[in-house]
């Protein structure tokens, strides 16, 4: 759907801005009033990404230089064949889709002959000196990889006006284990969530509510932006919903006031070399279902009535459940779960799945455990 045009058949349909995207799936015969049923998640995730004048080099290396987004753990990037991937706008506004899977380019850590404590000291990165990754040999030259990136979209170099560009591991999704029981790849926060989301939408047979999917860019730096959850997307598109089926501003508040949300970003599983770092109780473990996510300083939406809902949902389709509470001396993070509840006013709950080495450029969770939410994503958008 566009948003500039008017909205008259909205049973079914999808709105992208940027790199958001909400989505729907409406009963037949839905009343203004009726309710929806939304299911939150986030697009980015954090890494390093391409400055707009990046042909950067010393010392007969050609480098590239790259801004980090959101708090990535930095060592994972280092000794990876990385891809580039993400979009370009051409000097005539159009936009287009980049996804370059060979490898391209590498940030080397420093050999241990030359940083002998590194293995009993540590390894301390300089965020600006030492993330800059190699892509070749020789001097490099201004427009250089602008060149190279209109090669690969076969657009001459002076119609490339703007990209917004990262680099990724190249190396595919795996299951792992000699029962096959994990389940490792990049981005897992939270494009697993959005594939939970997806799946689940793009099969739900609501009987009452609009059964709606949100994925938010820019959660991982705050969320303040056009397509992030702080600002005005979701809510627009609920508004103009109930506007497309007959109701007013009044019609708006009572659907608003009978919906909920389930806000589904990865929780931390229990890490077998640091157990210490989980609160006694409240250790999620893989396979054994998402997490409910409870912070009582609202870092998270829960309530003990969201919560109920979604073990009723989970029970519904057989699928397992656990409970996530931080320690009191390690705050935990946050998601667009309070965002949702506060600009909606919707009851929200936070739910995750287990996940180790989150933030990391190669993450890890188990091989059940998204099987698991999209069940129960799915017996909550049916409801």
């Amino acid at each position: 759907m566009s948003e500039t045009s008017p909205w008259d058949d909205v049973a079914q349909g999808y709105v992208i801005r940027g790199a958001s995207i909400v989505a729907w799936h409406q009963p037949d015969g839905a009343e203004a009033a009726s309710p929806f049923r939304i299911v939150g998640a986030h697009t980015d995730s954090p890494g390093l990404r391409i400055k707009p004048n990046p042909d950067i080099g010393l010392l007969g290396w050609k480098q590239l230089s790259v801004e980090i987004y959101g708090k990535p753990l930095l060592n994972s990037w280092l000794d990876r064949d990385l891809g580039i991937a993400g979009r370009v706008v051409l000097r005539d506004g159009t936009v287009t889709d980049v996804a370059i899977h060979d490898a391209i380019a590498r940030v080397p850590q420093l050999a241990i002959h030359l940083d002998r404590d590194v293995n009993d000291k540590g390894l301390l990165l300089d965020k600006q000196q030492h993330l800059t990754p190699v892509w070749g040999t020789g001097l490099p030259e201004n427009g250089e990889f602008a060149e190279w990136l209109a090669s690969q979209l076969h657009v001459a170099a002076t119609e490339v006006a703007w990209w917004e560009l990262c680099l990724f591991d190249t190396a595919t999704a795996s299951l792992l284990g000699a029962d096959a029981s994990l389940l490792t790849s990049a981005r897992l926060d939270n494009q697993l969530s959005c594939w939970a989301a997806t799946t689940a939408v793009a099969t739900a047979i609501p009987a009452l509510s609009t059964s709606v999917m949100a994925l938010f860019d820019h959660e991982e730096v705050g969320s303040e932006s056009s397509t992030g959850a702080s600002g005005p997307l979701l809510a627009t598109v609920l508004e103009r919903l109930v506007s497309a089926r007959g109701g007013d501003r009044d019609a708006f508040h009572r659907s608003m006031a009978a919906s909920s949300c389930v806000s589904a970003d990865n929780a931390h599983a229990v890490h077998p070399n640091y157990p210490e770092r989980h609160e006694p109780g409240h250790r999620p473990i893989v396979n054994l279902g998402p997490a409910i996510k409870i912070n009582a300083n609202q870092r998270y939406a829960t309530s003990a009535e969201t919560a109920v809902s979604f073990q009723r949902a989970c029970e519904a389709v057989d699928v397992p459940w656990q409970a996530f509470v931080s320690r009191n001396n390690m705050p935990c993070g946050s998601t667009i779960g309070p965002i949702t509840a506060t600009r909606l006013g919707i009851p929200t709950v936070d739910v995750g799945v287990p996940q180790l080495s989150m933030h990391s450029a190669r993450e890890l969770c188990g091989a059940h455990d998204p099987v698991y939410l999209n069940r129960a994503l799915g017996a909550f958008f049916n409801t």
